[in-house]
């Protein structure tokens, strides 16, 4: 675990070295924040509700321009080579990366807190299902980081992976909406594959551990689909 820690803070400290981080931050605050805020006074409700149902589709697209570099990045200028060389482990690159890019999702949270404190003064919030939803968004985002370092390390371009990882985020986030026409059987199934399907569910404050096994089991898999990915390129 120390290895894997290294990795972390390299990984962490790479993001805010270049203007990638500040870029990827501020197109998700000002997006976030707009479709938020244009909806608020609109509905008058001291609620984070249309925040929160809006994560989903946004993380789709920022998380995997987040990872996109992870992998690819080293593939394509060969320090994965060199890295290699170094007495780590392919786990401890794999988790130093996953918790780097989960740690980032984090810190791009954490300003729309003052989302909340700004309704709190105007109205009276529930502060229960704005922590459920920020819980649940903080998985969401690490499931899709997962996935985005999948993505990455299947390829060493950069905007391969990234529309890879996009396009695999999109699927787990609309593929309860989309099949609606589909049998009643059939449809329960899918719908439970969804990632916004569970992310509503704690986004409302009911925490139950079906949802969180969902998630916890697509960083789980997505991780591991990695692991042997890069125990093939060896």
């Amino acid at each position: 675990m120390h290895k894997a820690a290294t990795i972390f803070r390299k990984e962490f400290r790479g993001y805010f070295v270049s203007p990638i981080a500040y870029i990827v931050i501020s197109v998700f605050l000002i997006l976030s924040g707009w479709f938020f805020f244009s909806t608020f006074f609109l509905f008058g409700q001291a609620e984070m509700r249309s925040f929160f149902s809006l994560l989903p589709v946004t993380f789709s697209f920022i998380i995997p321009a987040v990872t996109m570099r992870l992998f690819s990045e080293e593939f394509n200028t060969g320090s994965y080579e060199l890295m290699l060389t170094m007495p780590v482990s392919s786990l401890d690159i794999i988790i130093g990366k996953f918790t780097a890019a989960a740690a980032f999702v984090a810190v791009m949270l954490a300003p729309t807190v003052s989302y909340g404190i700004f309704i709190s003064f105007i109205g009276d919030l529930d502060w229960g299902p704005v922590a459920g939803g920020y819980a649940g968004a903080l998985l969401l985002g690490a499931s899709f980081a997962s996935i985005g370092l999948f993505a990455s390390s299947l390829t060493r371009n950069q905007i391969i992976a990234f529309i890879t990882g996009m396009s695999f985020c999109f699927v787990l986030t609309l593929i309860d909406k989309m099949l609606f026409f589909l049998p009643e059987g059939v449809l329960n199934v899918l719908q439970y594959m969804g990632a916004g399907f569970h992310f509503q569910n704690i986004s409302k404050g009911i925490i139950d551990s079906r949802d969180i096994l969902y998630f916890l089991s697509i960083c789980f898999v997505m991780l591991y689909a990695t692991n042997l990915v890069i125990q093939e390129k060896k």
